[in-house]
């Protein structure tokens, strides 16, 4: 009896730590680093511009503490329906106008502050704008009521729309220049190809309605967009599948008789190679076949295209003769960005990397260097075999 009381104290202890402890995955340097910097150039150029565009110089009135909370949600979250501009600017400014409003109507510090931050949220509930650094925006607003009185319905506009605004734009320009999504993709935007397809992966059968209704259902409404779903449906659907691949690996798969370029390659000679082998892709290698990127047919196209434009036909001649005449090497245009692998790894995890379309072939790696490369085509010849040897 006394063991079994032992072991239960024991089983809510494990489970009351688990429950205070970090309640999101690990996140990777590079992301905290670019979050960071984000934010540090977002609240930098706020700051300057709203001291421009004001006569008083009062950092501390212009530059108010919510400013830090939009920019952990436009910077380090950008994919949150939370950190949307439409609820980064409609909630702070409306949870600035529920503030002064209260401040000039509401003397009791007691009634006015809390009352001020229950308006501001429900006002954002009820225009779609819901976004908690506007809870700090009533707050701050409500604990200096002289100021606010002072500044009037102008303190919603300058500094809360404009500053919240700033913060927004820099957050779009940066997550541009740092490979993030902002704002989220919407259900019925265009694809990369600019047709209205959804992209390969997530064509997953259901409607943005049922989607919603999804996110309602289990009240996710306010934590994921449609988009978002989308993705971690298709990501749960792809990786189940590749469960069913049973257990081959790469190296049961990949392509070893490879053709690579070395770095110094002039691309005269490299599209040479992909003409003689009807390659999609080439791997670039230094001595002892060290990895060092992959160059894709598209990049040959996209590195002349700009300054083909307008000649009209023959494209491939004048393809050739710039490639000849330029001498570009092969380290110029290079993607050394791209998603790799082991010779152990179950092709469960070549999937989602072949599957989405940014890249063409896995390059297999061992200690740094290139032992095989894994195609498109030869994953799906291997799906393809493994699904003839299932029992129908």
């Amino acid at each position: 009896m006394f063991i079994l009381a032992a072991n239960d104290v024991k089983l809510l202890a494990n489970s009351a730590f688990r429950a205070l402890g970090p309640a999101i995955p690990p996140g990777s340097p590079r992301e905290a680093v670019r979050a960071g910097i984000g934010a540090l150039i977002g609240v930098a150029l706020a700051g300057l511009l709203l001291l421009t565009f004001t006569e008083d110089q009062r950092l501390g009135l212009w530059l108010i503490a919510p400013f830090g909370a939009t920019s952990v949600l436009v910077f380090a979250v950008p994919s949150s329906p939370l950190a949307q501009p439409w609820s980064a600017v409609v909630g702070n400014t409306l949870s600035a106008l529920c503030a002064v409003l209260v401040c000039m109507l509401v003397a009791d510090p007691f009634i006015r502050v809390p009352l001020a931050v229950g308006l501001a949220i429900a006002a954002m509930i009820l225009l779609r704008a819901l976004h908690p650094p506007g809870g700090a925006v009533a707050m701050t607003a409500a604990l200096s009521p002289d100021t606010i009185r002072e500044l009037g319905l102008g303190f919603a506009l300058c500094p809360v729309a404009l500053g919240t605004a700033i913060l927004v734009l820099v957050a779009v320009l940066y997550s541009r220049l740092t490979g993030r999504h902002y704002p989220f993709r919407q259900f019925e935007q265009k694809n990369v190809h600019g047709t209205d397809d959804h992209e390969p992966l997530e064509r997953i059968g259901l409607s943005e309605a049922e989607l919603t209704d999804i996110l309602t259902q289990y009240r996710q409404t306010l934590n994921l967009g449609v988009e978002d779903l989308v993705r971690l449906i298709s990501a749960a659907e792809l990786r189940a599948a590749g469960h069913r691949a049973g257990p081959l690996t790469a190296s049961d798969i990949m392509s070893r008789d490879l053709v690579t370029v070395g770095p110094e390659t002039v691309l005269n000679d490299v599209a040479q190679l992909f003409q003689r082998h009807g390659f999609i892709s080439l791997p670039v290698v230094e001595k002892d076949d060290r990895f060092l990127g992959v160059i894709y047919q598209i990049h040959l196209i996209r590195k002349v295209s700009d300054e083909s434009r307008g000649i009209g036909g023959r494209f491939r001649a004048v393809l050739a003769r710039q490639l000849r005449d330029r001498r570009l090497r092969a380290a110029q245009i290079m993607s050394t960005d791209v998603p790799t692998t082991t010779p152990d790894a179950p092709i469960a995890t070549l999937l989602p990397k072949l599957a989405d379309g940014s890249c063409d072939a896995v390059p297999v790696l061992d200690g740094g260097r290139i032992v095989g490369i894994v195609t498109r085509t030869d994953l799906i010849a291997a799906l393809a075999r493994q699904s003839l040897r299932q029992p129908a």
